[in-house]
């Protein structure tokens, strides 16, 4: 039997569709720090609901990063606001994720993305970079 592959950007518009109506940032502060017992599934929703946070509050940017175990997520929308991060784990699967919708296989990589909303589509472009144990995704959303 032929095992169906995961389209990782068509899982992302529907959880983006799936979470619409929810209050994202406290779904985000229920995945802080939580174990997770699917990770690519908390990943994925994780991703989801942070961007659709930045959307709602017109962020310019979201950007996620790791350096060791210090984690950070935040968005800029003329003033910095910190964001709940979730696991190691899960942290590490939103860029694994990214990087896979985007074929970065790179270090560092820069493209343009296309989300697609229940109302529309959301045209972003998208940053990956990894150096030495740092991580960074960033997220430009259009003004």
């Amino acid at each position: 039997m032929e095992k169906i592959r995961l389209n990782y950007h068509l899982k992302l518009q529907e959880m983006c569709d799936c979470y619409m109506e929810t209050d994202f940032l406290a779904a985000l502060q229920g995945m802080a720090g939580a174990d997770s017992k699917d990770v690519e599934e908390d990943a994925i929703k994780y991703l989801a609901l942070a961007i659709m946070y930045a959307i709602t509050k017109k962020a310019e940017k979201l950007s996620f990063k790791k350096k060791g175990e210090e984690l950070k997520a935040k968005i800029n929308n003329g003033s910095k606001e910190k964001l709940p991060v979730p696991s190691v784990a899960v942290l590490d699967k939103v860029f694994e994720i990214m990087r896979g919708i985007l074929h970065i296989e790179e270090d560092k990589g820069e493209m343009e993305f296309s989300l697609g909303l229940r109302s529309g589509e959301v045209d972003v472009i998208v940053k990956a970079d990894r150096e030495d144990g740092k991580e960074s995704l960033k997220i430009k959303f259009p003004q």
